[in-house]
């Protein structure tokens, strides 16, 4: 029972650490998260390519891409990921 016990209290802790990673690793709105997002795509060469900022709702992030003319997948270049709730 103590073994169980001590088992559950680590898997507790490790999942109550991560989720305070996780906390503090994200952007705080979605304001600045589009902010910072536009902030890097006015870095990029618009003539060398099609990039664009695009909000993600269901996994909460904006992210940065290079679409492609031609019927290929976009290629991500970052995601900013901001924190829900």
């Amino acid at each position: 029972m103590k073994v169980v016990n001590l088992v559950f209290q680590i898997f507790f802790l490790l999942a109550l650490f991560l989720l305070f990673i996780y906390y503090l690793t994200g952007i705080d709105s979605a304001f600045e998260a589009d902010q910072y997002c536009h902030s890097d795509l006015s870095s990029y060469d618009k003539l060398s390519g099609n990039y664009e900022c695009d909000h993600d709702t269901e996994t909460h992030q904006w992210i940065l891409y290079e679409s492609n003319e031609n019927k290929e997948p976009a290629k991500i270049i970052k995601k900013f990921r901001y924190k829900f709730l």
